[in-house]
């Protein structure tokens, strides 16, 4: 059973910094693209970024130039770095491994519980 357990959110200012972590069990973590969602009250889940297996990243248009997505495969570990935040940013920020390409294709095999950020104006 692989398990997702995010951590680093919380309530920061516009402008302020948050850095997300994700750590994944299992052996197969270096195989897998990786993902950060989020999903805002009453909104679709969204493409924040992408970390592919060979390190190749991608962002969503919303959080370009703002977010960077990295990884650590000897920590199992996937990072979200947010920069600039506004309050737009506010949602709740999921963690997704074995996820297809690309990974904004939402099509991942597992998912976090979860990690609530909320931005205050």
């Amino acid at each position: 059973q692989v398990q997702l357990v995010e951590s680093g959110g919380g309530l920061v200012q516009a402008g302020g910094t948050l850095s997300l972590s994700c750590a994944a069990s299992g052996r197969a973590f270096s195989n897998w693209n990786m993902g950060w969602f989020r999903q805002a009250p009453g909104k679709e889940r969204e493409f924040v970024a992408g970390i592919r297996w060979s390190g190749r990243s991608t962002s969503g248009n919303s959080v370009q130039g703002r977010f960077t997505i990295s990884r650590d495969n000897a920590k199992n570990t996937v990072y979200l770095q947010m920069n600039l935040l506004k309050p737009e940013d506010t949602a709740v920020y999921y963690c997704a491994a074995n996820c297809g390409t690309p990974v904004s294709g939402s099509l991942c095999e597992y998912w976090g519980q979860g990690t609530q950020v909320t931005v205050s104006s």
